[in-house]
């Protein structure tokens, strides 16, 4: 159980876990996807260098992991102008595609929405540590998911800021009083003390890299997470 900035008592969600890949030894990367194969979702961080200041990976590696599972692929576009790139992400084989507030104007955003879903996928929108839970209240009845940077976007191994928690149970109240089905997601610095906290405050979904991937046991530490 939680409690809400509305200052009552909503049931605990189901915890979801999505391992991410950025952290995972990319030369023998389908051994590392089948080692997280117990986890909910896999996260599939895709970065421009422009939008923040890394790039990852894109569509052709999306395609070789696309072939090589049937877990739930969670991408996550840290990139400019997203409106130009949702639709190859679902053809390439994207379930979920979240994109960043931020990036695109209103008009766009809610173009990229409708694109998304016309391709059969659910749609995400992320917000940064700086940008407040308000940004997404305009797209919250279209979404499926809402991501919240619990670091800022673009580097692994950051440490996890508690602010980000106020964020997440505003969203949580916001979300249940409408009687929404949206997802919240946390990503960045998700560790079990991390992840309690998030939990408590009303995440439901979350990504975890270095914590799984350095795990000696990895199916251990997802359920050990799940089961938070």
């Amino acid at each position: 159980m939680y409690t809400s900035t509305g200052g009552f008592i909503m049931p605990k969600k189901d915890i979801k876990i999505a391992p991410s890949i950025l952290s995972a030894d990319f030369t023998i990367l389908g051994k590392e996807i089948k080692s997280v194969s117990k986890a909910d979702y896999l996260h599939f961080d895709v970065m421009d260098g422009m939008f923040v200041n890394n790039i990852s990976v894109g569509l052709p590696v999306l395609d070789s992991v696309r072939k090589i599972t049937k877990m739930t692929l969670d991408v996550h576009l840290m990139i400019e102008s997203p409106l130009r790139y949702v639709t190859k992400f679902a053809e390439h084989g994207a379930d979920i595609i979240t994109f960043h507030v931020e990036a695109e104007s209103y008009g766009n955003t809610m173009k990229a929405i409708k694109e998304i879903h016309e391709a059969g996928k659910k749609a995400g929108l992320s917000i940064k540590p700086g940008s407040p839970p308000e940004a997404v209240l305009p797209f919250i009845e279209k979404l499926d998911l809402v991501l919240v940077m619990t670091v800022e976007p673009g580097f692994g191994g950051q440490r996890f800021l508690t602010e980000s928690l106020a964020k997440i149970s505003q969203l949580r109240y916001i979300i249940d009083s409408k009687g929404l089905n949206c997802e919240i997601e946390v990503d960045g610095g998700i560790n079990i003390e991390t992840a309690k906290l998030c939990v408590e405050a009303g995440a439901n979904v979350l990504v975890a890299g270095e914590d799984i991937f350095k795990a000696p046991d990895r199916a251990a530490k997802i359920a050990e997470l799940r089961d938070l």
